[in-house]
């Protein structure tokens, strides 16, 4: 089984790609101490020719990426970037997929005056957009890398919460499971056995989707002075640093853009490709493609 699902993945190229590229960011993000070739907070470096300007160095054999308003090679602080975006995307949907799923589950498995109260709640926070949220709960909490990671998986709990809650009331009403509550199956057995096994494969193509909008969401955030502060080379900021200089200095916003832009591919490449290889329907049309050829 396990040979057939990679024999499977790999027929899907969106898939196999994002994998891929997801992979390297993951290595660079690792490995980023041992990669950068210069100290990222480090101001006023040398120029790649004499007589040149410390600050703002166009990219050369040198500085790859050139330097930026503050002399700071911009490769180096990109490399060192990849970790705090990452980091942020997955912590933001862990806090949005742990919180989301239990209200989704407790909705859905219980209905009623339950359902009610939590899908209520889910409504009010659906009638904000999501970074319009996001920038609520900043404003309450205060601007830090660790106060976004809070506030977009707020932002994004109620997605998690909807998903889960419809897949449960189709689940409830399923034959077996009818059974299983008829012979004195309880509450947990009912959750672990039945009723999880069905929500965590939807869940799992939603996550891979939602990381790559809480990227969005955190570097929109720096940009925008509420999340990452300086001298933090978070990617939203470098690119916020680098708007003013953007006529005379392309490059300082246009490679940490270049690095979000291709983070968010991936793995919205990589969940296209889980959606093929775990969505019923979807397995329904390949089966029906392979017995035709």
């Amino acid at each position: 089984m396990f040979r057939r699902t990679l024999r499977t993945f790999g027929s899907q190229p969106q898939g196999v790609i994002g994998l891929g590229l997801l992979l390297v960011w993951l290595l660079l993000a690792l490995s980023a101490t041992q990669l950068v070739p210069y100290d990222p907070l480090e101001q006023g470096l040398p120029p790649a020719r004499a007589g040149d300007s410390p600050v703002r160095q166009a990219p050369s054999s040198l500085y790859w990426f050139g330097t930026d308003e503050l002399g700071r090679d911009v490769l180096s602080r990109v490399l060192a970037g990849a970790h705090i975006s990452l980091a942020l995307g997955f912590i933001s949907v862990s806090i949005g997929l742990v919180a989301g799923s239990t209200l989704g589950l407790v909705a859905g498995f219980y209905g009623g005056w339950v359902d009610g109260i939590v899908m209520r709640a889910m409504d009010a926070l659906l009638a904000f957009p999501g970074i319009l949220l996001a920038l609520v709960v900043i404003a309450a909490l205060g601007t830090s890398i660790q106060n976004v990671m809070i506030a977009v998986g707020i932002a994004i709990v109620p997605q998690y919460a909807r998903l889960v809650r419809g897949l449960c009331l189709t689940i409830r009403e399923l034959a077996y499971v009818e059974a299983a509550h008829v012979v004195g199956s309880g509450p947990a057995r009912l959750i672990f056995r039945h009723f999880l096994p069905n929500i965590v494969p939807p869940l799992i193509v939603l996550s891979t989707l939602q990381i790559g909008q809480a990227i969005i969401y955190g570097s929109a955030l720096s940009f925008l002075g509420m999340g990452a502060q300086p001298p933090t080379p978070e990617w939203g900021l470098i690119a916020a640093k680098g708007r003013d200089f953007f006529r005379k200095a392309w490059w300082i916003s246009t490679f940490p853009s270049l690095a979000i832009l291709s983070v968010v591919l991936s793995f919205n490449l990589l969940g296209d490709g889980l959606r093929s290889l775990l969505d019923p329907r979807m397995r329904m049309v390949r089966a029906a493609d392979q017995r035709n050829s």
